[in-house]
């Protein structure tokens, strides 16, 4: 497995927090993030079932230069 790191959130300790990677072999791309409330998961619930092999995760907006740059970086890989 291949994984690329492409960045935490700039507005932590750099340590615990929201981070992105890409994994090129298997064409995803991976997210660390806080662990929603058991309120807002029933909610989430709404919408369907969260199955075991599956995880609702909070992103600060941001992040959402980091998921830019994974989404970028996973699709140049996808060209070549």
């Amino acid at each position: 497995m291949t994984l690329r790191f492409i960045a935490k959130d700039p507005a932590t300790d750099g340590r615990d927090c929201p981070a992105a990677w890409v994994e090129d072999e298997a064409e995803e791309i991976l997210f660390q993030g806080w662990k929603p409330t058991e309120e807002t998961l029933a909610k989430c619930r709404d919408t369907g079932p969260i199955p075991e092999t599956e995880a609702v995760v909070r992103i600060p907006f941001r992040m959402f230069p980091a998921i830019r740059e994974a989404c970028d970086v996973a699709e140049r890989g996808r060209l070549r």
